[in-house]
């Protein structure tokens, strides 16, 4: 696990966020670290720990074996806000949508808020599918082991995922 130092956001009016990353086009270990970089970098966010890397299946989806991680950050952006800042970040690393599941060089999702949520035409927190998804529960679950239960965990057991040296 690695934890980041910034002057960033600290204090009562910083909100603490969790965001999934994913990349599987292109060098997809080095596309995921520049990320949890630039994340670190945004002004008004601070990184304060990301999980290991993890390789996985694509879910729902075609094309080569992802790179997922999740990284904890305090934030005074607001989420719509943070999302922006995120969609800015993808869109520095080439992403492109040319339909829904398609391969990714780069994938940013806004999971949690503090203990927000969110529902408008461009953002749902917590994130609609997480508790689906191995590839976001068991990395919130090696740095915030307090967001994920142990049955939300087994839900998803059966679905193949392996740490990175």
């Amino acid at each position: 696990m690695r934890r980041a130092a910034s002057a960033q956001p600290e204090g009562r009016d910083a909100v603490t966020a969790f965001v999934a990353l994913g990349a599987n086009l292109g060098d997809a270990v080095n596309t995921v670290r520049a990320a949890l970089v630039a994340l670190g970098q945004v002004p008004g966010v601070r990184l304060v720990r990301s999980s290991s890397l993890y390789r996985t299946a694509p879910v729902n989806s075609t094309g080569p074996d992802y790179i997922n991680a999740v990284a904890k950050v305090t934030t005074v952006l607001t989420a719509p806000a943070l999302l922006g800042a995120l969609q800015v970040i993808e869109n520095g690393a080439g992403r492109e949508r040319p339909y829904r599941n398609a391969p990714r060089t780069l994938d940013l999702d806004l999971l949690l808020y503090g203990f927000a949520c969110v529902a408008s035409p461009t953002l749902t927190v917590p994130h609609p599918r997480m508790m689906e998804r191995a590839f976001v529960l068991v990395p919130l679950a090696e740095i915030a082991p307090q967001r994920v239960s142990t049955a939300q965990l087994q839900a998803v057991a059966d679905q193949a995922i392996d740490a990175l040296a």
